[in-house]
């Protein structure tokens, strides 16, 4: 493993143990040229699988990026990076479990979403509006009445 504060190729591992939600683990390391210590986490990948996005452009599934779009869309909120997590091992786990290779950039955009909207509304919102290209102020409003109506509908039971 590379040292990311001298780039020596050349380190040892010093503890290891498996993050709390067991789908990785996570190992203090130790460079053997500068001595500087430093973590890193290790997943298991089952499948090398392609996101299809618009124009039929291809790239390598990058769960950092999963990971990133999604803290986006819950920052500042109230939202554990536990559940964040959670969400984005579970879309990887289903993308990679899915037996196809290739993956559309839409299908993993719906998941996050059915999954931000049982997390947090406004975080569900603000995946949408970028996910959705809002262009308005009154696609906000549309989009935020349809959720409140859902919500209010599965408050009732109607």
């Amino acid at each position: 493993m590379r040292c990311p504060f001298c780039a020596h190729d050349d380190s040892q591992v010093k503890d290891s143990r498996p993050t709390e939600d067991s789908t990785s683990i996570r190992r203090r390391r130790q460079c053997s040229s500068c001595g500087a210590r430093f973590t890193t986490f290790e997943r298991v990948q089952l499948r090398e699988v392609i996101v299809v996005k618009s124009g039929d452009r291809r790239e390598a599934f990058d769960r950092s990026k999963l990971e990133q779009s999604v803290a986006l869309a819950c920052r500042k909120r109230s939202v554990e990076q536990e559940r964040i997590d959670q969400l984005v091992s579970g879309i990887q786990r289903q993308v990679e479990t899915a037996g196809d290779s290739e993956v559309a950039s839409a299908r993993i955009g719906e998941m996050v979403m059915n999954g931000l909207r049982q997390i947090d509304t406004v975080a569900y919102i603000r995946f949408a509006s970028v996910y959705r290209d809002f262009s308005e102020a009154k696609d906000f409003e549309e989009f935020a009445s349809t959720v409140q109506e859902a919500a209010q509908t599965e408050t009732t039971g109607a």
